[in-house]
This record gives structure tokens, C-alpha cells and sequence, in this order.
């Protein structure tokens, strides 16, 4: 085997949720790029749309819910039913609420738990006994330096991503066996439009969390795109229930 062909994806075919923006549209760009074909879902049919055309002839696009886990198997079924195969699934869709605790309503958390954990629960399960048959398949799940790191005001979004540890790690030991390899994504502060409408204005913010970077720097979307494309290939064809962080070193920054 030769290096292009180990971190080729030719052949594959890989389900992004939250793939129409963000990190989600970076890991669909540098999978296409691979030479994977890639199904762009997400809520907003007509942004998925637009991604999907923007990234060219491999790609489609999927609307997609992932809260209306009621219709999650319905919805891979026939997802499957037109793409025969499915290879590669990135749960990366996710919802946010940055409130005090106090000011957090139960809903509101259960909602960011809802999206971030239970709809990727669901449609990963949805997806394991198609897998299963093939004898193959890679999951990804995009996690958070909150995962590892206390933040303030972020409680569901910390426990959601932090949930996102023990999936990797309890898929991992269920499902290796059969040939899919579950893993993980952690990125650090990267340069997305919520990071620029994050900091905008604030400079002693943005010091403050480049002072924590040792490579003081943001990451760039592709980044993380191209790692997850390396897990997704055969390169990692011996990596599961490994969290992979993205981070410029922040982590042992702080």
C-alpha cells in the first residue's frame, strides 16, 4: 500500500451531519478532496443544498433533524436505499446555550444533551447494522476541549461533550470487533465565523486565549478536516477509541 492510497477515501462514501458550515463543511471539503463521496445533512435543507453544490459533483445533501430521533431509522433507511453504502459517519451536529446555571432552564439543557448526545446515540445506531454487514465502517465523533477542560456557563454543552468520551470508549470495545472503528475529534480554538463573532471587539479575550495556545495561533477549519479524514482512512486502520486533539497544544496550555 502505498502513502496516497493509505489516506485515500476513493470508494467510500462518508454521512456529515452539521456539514453545511463550520468544521462540519471543512471535514466534507478535505473527505471530498480524499476522494470520498460525501452526504451533506442538516437542518437547513437549503444550506445543505448549497454546500453540497459548492463542493461539487461527489457531494449530496440531506435535510436532517437529528433531535427527531423518532424518525432517525426511517430517514437512514433511505438514505441507504440511495446511496447503497455508507462507510464513514461524522456526528458532528450540535447545539449550544451559554447561561449561568441558575438562568439555564432544564429544557434548555436537555435540549443541548438531546442533540449532542442522544441524536448521535440514535444515528449511530441506526447505521451499526448496515456496517456490521459490510464488515467496515469509521465514527466519528467531534468533541470539545471542554470535554477535558472546566468552562464556565457552558454546563450542558460541557456534559455533553464530556458524554462524548464514554461513547468512544464503550463503541470502541463493542464494535472493533466487527470492524468499525469508533473515534474521536477534540478541536482547540479555530478560526470560524462563531470564533471571529466571539471575540470581535474583544482583543484581551483573544490574547488571552492565544497566550494559552503554545503555537500562538487559531487552527484553520481544514485542521480538523484533515484529521478527521486521516481517521477515516486506512492510514488509522489500527486507531479506535482514541480521542484526537486539535488544539495547537492549548490543553496543556492552561
Amino acid at each position: 500500500m502505498t502513502i496516497a492510497n493509505a489516506f485515500s477515501l476513493a470508494g467510500k462514501t462518508a454521512l456529515i451531519t452539521g456539514g453545511a458550515s463550520g468544521l462540519g463543511y471543512a471535514m466534507a471539503e478535505c473527505m471530498t478532496a480524499a476522494g470520498a463521496k460525501v452526504i451533506v445533512a442538516g437542518r437547513n435543507g437549503e444550506a445543505a443544498r448549497q454546500a453540497a453544490q459548492n463542493l461539487g459533483p461527489e457531494a449530496s445533501w440531506a435535510s436532517f433533524d437529528i433531535g427527531e430521533t423518532g424518525k432517525t431509522q426511517g430517514w437512514v433507511d433511505n438514505l441507504l436505499t440511495t446511496h447503497g453504502q455508507i462507510d464513514i459517519l461524522v456526528n458532528n451536529a450540535g447545539n449550544h446555550c451559554k447561561k449561568p446555571i441558575e438562568e439555564m432552564t432544564v429544557a434548555e439543557f436537555e435540549s443541548v444533551l438531546d442533540v449532542h448526545v442522544v441524536g448521535a446515540f440514535a444515528l449511530t445506531k441506526a447505521l451499526v447494522p448496515h456496517m456490521k454487514q459490510h464488515g467496515s465502517g469509521s465514527v466519528l465523533f467531534i468533541a470539545s476541549m471542554t470535554s477535558f477542560l472546566g468552562q464556565p456557563y457552558v454546563s450542558g454543552y460541557a456534559a455533553a461533550k464530556s458524554a462524548y468520551l464514554g461513547l468512544i470508549h464503550s463503541l470502541a470495545t463493542e464494535l472493533s470487533g466487527a470492524g468499525i472503528r469508533v473515534n474521536g475529534i477534540a478541536p482547540g480554538w479555530i478560526d470560524t465565523p462563531m470564533l471571529r463573532k466571539a471575540i470581535a471587539g474583544d482583543d484581551e479575550r483573544k490574547n488571552k486565549i492565544l497566550g494559552r495556545t503554545p503555537m500562538k495561533k487559531f487552527g484553520k477549519p481544514q485542521d480538523i478536516g484533515w484529521a478527521a479524514t486521516y481517521l477515516a482512512s486506512d492510514a488509522a486502520a489500527f486507531v479506535s477509541g482514541h480521542v484526537l486533539v486539535v488544539d495547537g497544544g492549548a490543553l496543556i496550555g492552561f
